[in-house]
């Protein structure tokens, strides 16, 4: 077996750290989510925590890992007599990103249990769990009905198994643990509230934190194994901490002043529901319990409220995580009790629990552009050149109409486009091809009764063969890559109109981000294009390299849509079975480079042949239309739509036409 890293030896991340000890002091905080960049000890500190947590007493031979003094009495394998069982060390269970539903929950033997009538159940990775830790890297890039079974059986303590007309349950409580770098893209606001706690964690800009980091991942590569000797008596410290936090867990009070201000702060914070209330409860107890004290101060909760509501507060899509923690002191202060909870305005967090509740002070301030002084919306000419123009801030955003790519595709979970999928609605029936999944019970019946004579079944029942077997096949929705391609030239500039542009293509992020679709953005101007930003599930990314989008020059158009080719060519490479539809946002002008008309004539037509979905967001305006982007849409087999129309009910039809026209 591996060694792994030993936990203490990690360098800062004291909220991960913090968040990791508050669980496996009281695992009814309900788990932590672990945001950040990648490169910066999620995993490594997960997979830490596994070595520090009590070994558990389990029942001999129970697959399930029942608590020999308090066996399940719905356990597959049991009953169980009471005894002293076998002790284990807790497990930590990783889940593929890639594993599939059966995986998880555990799988019946369909074959066995038709052409034998056996019950034969196998446990999943959930049973497995039970008593540890389950680990899901990259949880944002499970697919949704995976993400449901998994927190559906964290918050009932059970899983659920129901398999054509046979049910099977087992318990499973679990120390939920998640991963994700946010770039990736971001969980649905439903599921990430079944995670107790979130931390943001980021790489340290100290350049001696990040010599100490490396020194130590050195001399841990080296020789994992004396490396860990050598921090062993810190972990047997921090083992023995967590021990007597569990211990003395049960005699912490929580009074009534504490309460109040935990309330009031998930009231000020407009958090939805009761389960911030209650995780903000568990976690302020689990904390004072992990300073030694038996008493909840105001500044547990001020710590917890810091990692149990950052996710849960009301926001819109794009705006940054965190909790403003003027308004936070403001409300604890105002709330402040006599005796219990009282109201330090300094408060210092305890043993364990680093200063100020740990927002990594680079991603609190600036953007990725500084604002622009009363400009609202306006833009200014730059000293650098004649024509140059400084990022304009979007308008307002607002709901579009769907767009989707003809056809039925095979692709990622999403809600964009027809699929295939494992999920959805039944639309007919197949041999299997593999392992059988789902059952399509009256197609494999039809398909056994032509030969149950020649079988020798005279009488009741039915003879089924493997041959008989049927899969179901189901359709669903799919999510797509939705490729920008945003003419930001001079023409677009002219009389406030990126404003309005912005506004637009941020609209469409919106409704890419509710369909949990990829997204990338290419801009062209001046005198070439550029890929500003290559296919990421994060729009949040996408959105703010759109704000700082800078407009003037020339009008390259034959670049942006040979770019935009480029970058579907690539990204088929990575994932062929994802769709695409390109979204050309211009006045449809080209006067960028040599015979910059034909070009670009020929680039569209380029895109056409290849059959890519597209559509052209007219941007044109003014008494005088030259109709240039409508003749772009027909070259390039999609069709046009003006800003306004945009909001209009006339362009759900939009890709229907495109279909029609190319099938005539």
């Amino acid at each position: 077996m591996t060694t792994p890293f030993p936990f203490s030896a990690v360098v800062g991340q004291d909220d991960l750290r913090l968040a990791l000890l508050l669980n496996a002091v009281s695992p009814q905080v309900g788990g932590v989510l672990v945001r950040g960049e990648k490169g910066t000890a999620k995993s490594t500190a997960v997979r830490a925590l596994s070595a520090l947590l009590p070994g558990v007493a389990v029942v001999p031979g129970c697959r399930f890992s029942c608590d020999p003094t308090a066996p399940d009495p719905s356990c597959p394998d049991g009953p169980h007599e009471r005894g002293d069982g076998a002790a284990r060390p807790a497990r930590m269970v990783e889940l593929p990103v890639g594993a599939s539903e059966d995986r998880l929950v555990g799988a019946l033997d369909i074959e066995r249990a038709l052409a034998e009538g056996v019950k034969a159940f196998e446990p999943g990775l959930l049973a497995d769990a039970h008593r540890g830790i389950l680990y899901v890297d990259e949880v944002n890039l499970l697919h949704d009905h995976l993400v449901d079974l998994l927190l559906d059986a964290a918050a009932m303590g059970a899983s659920y198994v129901e398999r054509e007309g046979v049910s099977v349950r087992h318990a499973a409580r679990f120390l939920l643990v998640g991963t994700m770098n946010p770039e990736e893209g971001e969980l649905r606001p439903q599921l990430l509230d079944r995670f107790g706690l979130t931390v943001e964690v980021a790489a340290s800009r100290e350049p001696e934190q990040r010599v100490e980091v490396v020194r130590r991942r050195l001399a841990y590569d080296d020789d994992p194994a004396g490396f860990a000797a050598r921090w062993a008596d810190e972990e047997a410290a921090v083992r023995q901490r967590i021990g007597a936090a569990r211990e003395l867990l049960p005699s912490v009070r929580l009074g009534d002043g504490a309460l109040r201000q935990i309330a009031a702060t998930c009231a000020a914070f407009e958090v939805d529901g009761m389960r911030a209330d209650i995780v903000m409860a568990r976690t302020a107890t689990a904390l004072a319990a992990w300073a030694g004290r038996t008493e909840v101060l105001a500044e547990d909760v001020r710590q917890a409220a810091l990692l149990a509501l950052p996710h849960r507060r009301r926001r819109n899509p794009f705006d940054a995580p965190g909790l403003d923690e003027d308004k936070l002191d403001e409300t604890l202060e105002e709330f402040s009790g006599e005796g219990d909870g009282g109201g330090d305005d300094d408060p210092d967090p305890g043993p364990g629990g680093p200063g100020g509740g740990g927002q990594p002070g680079p991603q609190d301030g600036d953007g990725s552009a500084p604002p622009e002084a009363g400009d609202g919306g306006e833009s200014r000419t730059s000293a650098a050149g004649a024509g140059e123009q400084s990022a304009v801030r979007a308008a307002e955003p607002f709901r579009t109409k769907v767009l989707s790519v003809p056809g039925i595709g095979t692709g990622a979970a999403g809600r964009r486009s027809r699929a295939r999928t494992e999920q959805g609605r039944t639309i007919g029936a197949r041999r299997p091809q593999g392992v059988l999944s789902k059952l399509h019970l009256a197609a494999t019946v039809r398909a056994a009764a032509p030969h149950q004579r020649a079988r020798g079944r005279g009488g009741a029942g039915l003879v089924l063969r493997r041959d008989d077997l049927r899969q179901a096949v189901r359709e669903g929705r799919e999510s797509n890559l939705v490729l920008f391609v945003v003419d930001a030239s001079g023409s677009m500039a002219a009389r406030q109109r990126m404003s309005a542009v912005k506004g637009a293509v941020l609209s469409l992020l919106l409704d890419a981000y509710q369909r949990r679709d990829k997204v990338g953005l290419v801009t062209f101007r001046g005198s070439a294009a550029e890929v500003a930003l290559p296919p990421t599930s994060s729009v949040d990314a996408a959105a703010a390299r759109l704000e700082s989008l800078p407009t003037g020059g020339r009008t390259p158009l034959a670049a942006g849509l040979l770019k935009a080719h480029d970058v579907l060519r690539v990204e088929r490479l990575r994932d062929p079975s994802r769709r695409a539809l390109v979204v050309v946002v211009t006045d449809g002008r080209a006067t960028g480079g040599p015979e910059p008309v034909a070009l670009a004539s020929r680039a569209a037509r380029l895109l056409a042949a290849e059959e890519v979905a597209s559509v052209v967001v007219d941007c044109e305006s003014g008494p005088v239309r030259l109709g240039l982007a409508g003749r772009l849409a027909g070259e390039l087999g999609g069709s046009a739509v003006t800003l306004d129309e945009l909001r209009a009910d006339a362009i759900a039809g939009l890709v229907k036409d495109v279909t029609s026209r190319r099938a005539a």
